[in-house]
């Protein structure tokens, strides 16, 4: 089956003109197209798991490793530890490309603002169906390539609707076991709350098991919080011991509709800002 070749030309604007011609070959972005793959031995993943503790929010840092130019990207950065993550890039002797959300997060501001105004040249990321405004948005079926590694998209929605997954490539050359950051889609031991942003907990439900537990059961799972002391799971665990997702939709959806939680104390100012690549509170930092 055909899928899309897209030449993705940025602009200033945060809309990308996108050019779709059928072609058997995968989405490729920019860098891509114009660096080429390292043509040497197979890509060797540098991998950091990142945390900041007040909102308890993981962020994580990909890189190419065997590539010359080290291409990274950032999933879930956080606005307050902005400076550490760029220092480790720099430290790690990165390129950064890109700085990715799986959704409109409403207990922190997203770091992605921040990054593009101390790192020029670095690209926002988020899906299309968040309706927020990035340099790109992805849709289910898209792939971000970093070098000869890629993540594939994966469309989760039901906490908000327009969480996605990112699931590193299954190529012969690609890292095994897999990895899914699952956003707050699929939690360790949990999930995220449908209600409000659109959540759904039918929806929600659907995803995970339709778009994560399909995966491969060593997939390694890693979500955008945790508030146990967790770091990472795997698919199978979390189809084993998942105390909500391991039961019936039915008593999945009352379960959800129970939780009783109060909303998050950042709300009002985290999803406006976010809906604008965190560009708010960048403004108000410079003001």
């Amino acid at each position: 089956m055909l899928r899309k070749f897209i030449f993705l030309h940025f602009s200033t604007a945060f809309s990308p003109k996108v050019h779709t011609i059928s072609s058997p070959l995968i989405r490729i972005n920019k860098f891509q197209s114009q660096m080429g793959s390292s043509s040497g031995s197979s890509p060797k993943l540098l991998f950091r798991q990142l945390f900041e503790k007040e909102s308890s929010t993981y962020s994580y840092l990909l890189a190419d490793a065997s590539h010359p130019d080290k291409p990274a990207l950032l999933v879930d950065p956080v606005d307050k530890t902005v400076d550490r993550d760029l220092s480790l890039v720099k430290e790690l002797g990165l390129k950064l490309l890109y700085a990715i959300n799986t959704h409109v997060h409403a207990d922190h501001v997203t770091g992605t603002g921040l990054i593009k105004s101390k790192a020029p040249g670095v690209k926002s990321i988020i899906s299309k169906a968040s309706n927020a405004k990035a340099d790109l948005f992805v849709e289910p079926g898209d792939k971000i390539c970093l070098g000869d590694l890629f993540l594939e998209v994966r469309a989760t929605p039901g906490h908000t609707l327009g969480c996605v997954t990112y699931v590193t490539g299954d190529g012969h050359n690609q890292p095994q076991p897999r990895m899914a950051f699952t956003g707050d889609a699929l939690l360790i031991r949990g999930c995220g709350r449908t209600d409000f942003q659109g959540g759904s907990s039918e929806q929600l439900y659907k995803s995970v098991h339709s778009q994560i537990f399909t995966l491969p059961k060593d997939t390694l799972v890693y979500p955008a919080h945790d508030y146990k002391g967790f770091s990472v799971s795997t698919v199978g665990e979390e189809m084993l011991y998942n105390p909500r997702l391991t039961k019936d939709e039915e008593t999945f959806k009352n379960i959800m509709a129970n939780l009783n939680l109060s909303y998050p104390k950042m709300i009002n100012v985290a999803v406006p800002a976010n809906m604008v690549c965190g560009l708010q509170d960048v403004e108000s930092k410079a003001g």
